[in-house]
């Protein structure tokens, strides 16, 4: 099993009105996270992403966490900051790096199967 993790970074904050101000100014366009697009719907997370979650998981002993910019430790924060949202990768020694930038998100288009595809191919590299 590996000591890699993927960390998410959500283009939001978490919280009542975190989540509201961001519902809110995606509705008029002020707001967007390409993330956001690819792991929920509207109501709630994708199913297609939960089984992604569980494949890689299963297939590379890769953990896949989720954190909203408000959620971030201090090292999330530093690797992330200014490029959300984001991928990053945790090596073993626990040093994070970039692994899927904003616009590599944005071109999954909000599509699962896309983001899949991009993971697996990046973990080709790294694993």
């Amino acid at each position: 099993m590996s000591d890699k993790r993927l960390i998410g970074v959500y283009k939001a904050n978490r919280g009542i009105v975190g989540e509201i101000a961001y519902v809110l100014g995606h509705l008029v366009g002020a707001r967007e996270c390409n993330l956001c697009d690819i792991t929920h719907s509207p109501i709630k997370k994708k199913s297609e992403f939960k089984k992604l979650e569980k494949q890689l998981l299963t297939e590379f002993g890769i953990e896949f966490r989720l954190v909203h910019m408000n959620e971030r430790t201090d090292k999330e924060l530093a690797a992330s900051a200014g490029r959300e949202p984001c991928v990053l990768l945790e090596h073993e020694d626990g040093s994070l790096s970039m692994f899927l930038d904003y616009l590599e998100l944005k071109a999954c288009d909000g599509r699962v199967s896309s983001f899949e595809n991009l993971v697996r191919s990046r973990l080709d590299f790294f694993v």
